[in-house]
């Protein structure tokens, strides 16, 4: 590389995550919740689920799909711990509207199905079915940029910089 293609060489943008449910974005402290509306397991973003489906946002190993099926922690390739939280207080239906189509240890790739859900029933079940996908390891990078307002499934919603 000469000296006018390090001059001009596009900077990374960093990492990217998509969307893990189709709906609308928002911040996290628009989650009722501290432990999530308050970052106390890091930082991220919520999502309004308009679909029925958790895909994976990025490519990752399955740290623990919970037995419930009601959240799944991945171990992204970037290195990023992402957790996914389907719904507040919904390890309370023990599983009940939850379908977990990936296990422990299983390596995933962007766009893969993780968990299906009936967002109806649960809403008529009494619980908010808002979304947090939080990065765990959040003091790694230099930034963690959410991205809001209405997402299809894959679309960016998180950007993660690092120092």
């Amino acid at each position: 590389m000469g000296i006018f293609d390090k001059l001009f060489a596009k900077k990374s943008v960093g990492i990217c995550l998509g969307a893990p449910v189709a709906g609308e974005a928002v911040a996290l402290s628009e989650v009722s919740d501290p432990t999530f509306g308050e970052e106390i397991l890091g930082k991220g973003v919520a999502i309004r689920p308009a679909a029925d489906r958790v895909v994976a946002p990025c490519d990752a190993t399955v740290d623990l799909m919970f037995d419930t099926g009601h959240a799944v922690s991945l171990k992204a390739d970037c290195g990023a711990e992402v957790l996914i939280h389907v719904g507040l207080e919904t390890v309370s239906l023990e599983g009940k509207y939850f379908t977990v189509h990936a296990k422990n240890g299983d390596h995933v790739s962007a766009g893969q199905l993780l968990i299906e859900f009936d967002r109806q029933a649960i809403a008529d079940a009494g619980f908010d079915t808002i979304t947090p996908m939080v990065i765990c390891n959040t003091d790694a990078y230099a930034a963690v940029t959410p991205r809001t307002g209405a997402v299809a499934e894959g679309e960016t919603v998180l950007e993660l910089t690092r120092p």
